[in-house]
């Protein structure tokens, strides 16, 4: 007599239970997951551009010549120079058929003009343990700037990271800025 009293309540909660799980959630209810999905996803990208940004951020503080830029960052870095400080940024980061084009923003921020001016442009990927950038299979170019920048303008410069897709591109490395006295002698972009 116990069991039977036992096993009646337990039969009629499972039964409960399973006639719940059987009909269709309310439009509420969906409502409400399709906002907890957008928001776990706004929160791996929000993680995703921390951990860049920390990256980009140690990257830099190591160097002593040139800039990282990781497109993950989504975020601006400075640059000192022999033709004073730029504040270098990528944006419109897109794939293409060889691979990436991006646009490298650069800005004068001094109140004085930056002549026109070349510089070289790597990029690679990073390794994903370590955060390190893999050098080994980095590809490079020559971009020039061929006007000089008027204090606080900025120019935007179209790159072809060819070779890696948005996803893969780790990062951008900018160093090597020189005066151009004439354009034309500077190696166009490849």
């Amino acid at each position: 007599m116990t069991f039977r009293m036992i096993w009646v309540p337990a039969a009629l909660a499972a039964l409960v239970l399973s006639g719940c799980s059987s009909t269709p959630a309310s439009p509420q209810v969906k409502a409400l997951h399709q906002e907890v999905s957008q928001l776990n996803q706004q929160m791996r990208k929000l993680t995703s551009q921390a951990s860049a940004l920390e990256i980009q951020g140690q990257l830099n503080s190591q160097s002593t010549q040139g800039a990282w830029l990781l497109p993950q960052a989504n975020t601006p870095v400075e640059l000192q120079t022999q033709l004073g400080k730029l504040r270098l940024s990528l944006s419109h980061v897109e794939g293409e058929a060889s691979g990436s084009r991006a646009n490298l923003n650069i800005r004068a921020t001094d109140d004085k003009p930056v002549p026109a001016l070349s510089a070289r442009v790597v990029w690679g990927e990073i390794d994903p343990a370590s955060g390190k950038p893999l050098n080994a299979d980095s590809l490079s170019q020559t971009i020039t700037v061929p006007a000089s920048l008027m204090p606080r303008s900025s120019v935007s410069v179209p790159l072809r990271l060819s070779g890696l897709a948005p996803g893969q591109l780790g990062y951008v490395r900018v160093h090597d800025v020189q005066a151009v006295t004439d354009a034309s002698t500077v190696v166009p972009g490849q």
